[in-house]
């Protein structure tokens, strides 16, 4: 896991993307913050970068490439698997059918995005400080 990287957020909803661009603003992390607005966005970059993301937030419903989609591509790809990259998916409700099928592709987590500022960003800061002191095996291609 390269908790340098950058982070991943994948979301459609171009107000979601904006709250979560002003959490990630007032908490100063020093990652580079990425968005893209479909699954097939991100699975592109992420098959066709050299680089090795720290972690990925999911939205589970949009168009193209869904969330559970994506997943289940990322997990299947050796490659991107082998990086150790956390994968969470970041969804406005959280119905039993997808968290069930979420834990079923090894997601490492499911959340439900608070409409209050602080309470996102108390969620995204415990998020984020305990995969930076989570220990994951070295990659080395």
């Amino acid at each position: 896991m390269n908790k340098s990287g950058p982070i991943i957020i994948v979301e459609d909803d171009p107000d979601d993307q904006q709250f979560l661009a002003d959490v990630f603003e007032q908490l100063r992390y020093s990652n580079k913050i990425i968005f893209f607005n479909d699954g097939e966005q991100a699975l592109h970059y992420l098959t066709a970068t050299t680089i090795e993301p720290f972690i990925i937030f999911s939205d589970i419903n949009m168009p193209k490439l869904n969330g559970i989609e994506l997943r289940i591509k990322v997990h299947e790809n050796e490659d991107l698997r082998m990086k150790s990259i956390p994968y969470l998916f970041f969804s406005t409700v959280a119905e039993q059918k997808h968290v069930v099928e979420a834990y079923s592709k090894s997601v490492q987590g499911f959340f439900v995005k608070p409409s209050d500022f602080n309470q996102m960003k108390a969620m995204i800061k415990n998020i984020v400080e305990y995969w930076q002191n989570c220990v994951s095996p070295n990659y080395v291609k």
